[in-house]
């Protein structure tokens, strides 16, 4: 008995038993991925090219990779994910990206010498493209498939939350698993672990139970016939008219441009601004991670309580305000609590969109919607962080300010303008967005 309340107390937590499901498969791939990631980053810069002035460009050519994914596969496997089934999807997916990393496992046997420097770079950015291509199928089919096994605006709030909550914590213990594992036992071990990673989220997967009708369509029907192209367009066509999409995406564009430059400036902030190590700059984005997590896990409850709609608007203007008061420290105790609570409202906020781009696109339309608002959105921060790069190296130097009694400096302007373009996404989105209830989706 006691432990069937538990299971009932889990399931709840959790949303329902197969997102429950869905989850732990999430959980231990996203570790491994962040495992799979920083250790790919660390051999290369510091046993592949060790030593040598290329090793920067060639850790940029696995970001290159995954973003070469994202730009060009992304669009074409939203058709894909609106014409197969969503388990074979999800699962296949899964099959390549073992048996890809599996292979990398095999060959990292031997040792680095054997094959030169150039292949073995070959290699590493063949299988980071491939593992992320198959991820433009896998993420909207992830993302179509809460919203078949999660019913309601809050509930399924609170699974993507979970789902951020889950993210971040990978984020937080990956690299640390990572930099030991590598140093301690080689790469080869990583590259099993993520390995194994994918084996049990395919082993999740296939114990969720999806709707009836996921199991009727197949791989060969009508739909298969209408050649891409027609179906791609459609989807554009779909959310081109879809007033309430294009109010997202905007939203979504806007605070990108801004969030950019963060990530890519973080760490001349704390040397410059904070007059602090390099080095501590991994407990910022701990701080940051934790209040990522705690935001996650109450965006079901405020989304309940205020709707979606509201925790999008509210979310970007207190992040915002966050950034601005972040831009303006010198302590770097202060920044640290401002990054964990900073990043509460931005969690809640991100949570929130997700069952709003469910709500308002029609089901045969939500892996062409992805393909179309993931790269765009993707391309937005990269935007943002070249354009921050550009300025702070060149035009921004060494500028030096007073205004109004603040002194401004090269990054500190940075981070407010991005910190104004948020508020302006925030501001945008109070005005745009109508309620989820009365949008269309047609």
């Amino acid at each position: 008995m006691a432990e069937e309340v538990t299971g009932v107390r889990v399931s709840r937590f959790l949303v329902n038993r197969d997102f429950a499901r869905l989850w732990y498969g999430q959980a231990v791939s996203s570790i491994g991925d962040y495992v799979f990631d920083t250790t790919l980053t660390l051999w290369i810069a510091t046993e592949l090219l060790a030593h040598s002035h290329w090793a920067p460009a060639a850790v940029s050519g696995l970001m290159l990779c995954a973003f070469l994914a994202t730009m060009v596969v992304g669009p074409m496997a939203g058709v894909f994910v609106d014409r197969w089934s969503l388990r074979r999807t999800l699962l296949r997916s899964e099959v390549i990206r073992g048996l890809v990393v599996g292979t990398l496992a095999l060959i990292t046997l031997l040792p680095t010498s054997t094959l030169p420097v150039g292949v073995w770079l070959i290699l590493l950015y063949a299988v980071v493209l491939v593992v992320n291509s198959a991820g433009q199928f896998f993420n909207p089919a992830r993302f179509a498939t809460i919203g078949e096994i999660v019913e309601g605006e809050a509930d399924r709030a609170k699974a993507f939350g979970l789902g951020q909550a889950t993210a971040a914590t990978a984020v937080i213990l990956g690299p640390p698993i990572a930099a030991p594992l590598l140093f301690a036992l080689g790469i080869k071990w990583a590259m099993f672990i993520n390995c194994a990673s994918y084996v049990v989220s395919y082993l999740a997967i296939r114990s969720v139970r999806f709707p009836a009708a996921d199991a009727t369509r197949t791989d060969v029907s009508a739909a298969d016939r209408t050649p891409w192209r027609t179906q791609f367009a459609d989807g554009i066509k779909m959310f081109a008219r879809n007033r309430f999409l294009i109010a997202l995406l905007a939203v979504m564009v806007i605070s990108s441009l801004g969030t950019g430059a963060l990530t890519a400036l973080m760490v001349f902030f704390v040397t410059d601004n904070l007059h602090v190590s390099a080095g501590l700059l991994g407990i910022l984005w701990m701080a940051y991670g934790a209040g990522a997590v705690s935001g996650s896990l109450i965006s079901g409850r405020l989304t309940r309580l205020l709707h979606a709609r509201n925790v999008t608007w509210l979310g970007l203007i207190f992040g915002g305000a966050g950034i601005a008061a972040l831009s303006r420290q010198t302590h770097y105790s202060v920044a640290v609590a401002l990054m964990f609570v900073m990043a509460i409202p931005v969690a809640v906020m991100n949570a929130g969109i997700s069952p709003q781009l469910l709500a308002v696109t029609p089901k045969e339309f939500t892996g062409r919607m992805m393909g179309v608002l993931s790269p765009i959105v993707t391309a937005a921060s990269m935007i943002s962080v070249v354009v921050a790069g550009s300025l702070a190296s060149t035009t921004l130097r060494d500028f030096h300010a007073t205004v109004l009694g603040l002194h401004l400096g090269r990054i500190d302007t940075i981070f407010l303008t991005s910190a104004a373009l948020i508020l302006c996404a925030g501001i945008y989105a109070y005005f745009a967005l109508p309620p989820t209830t009365v949008a269309s989706v047609s």
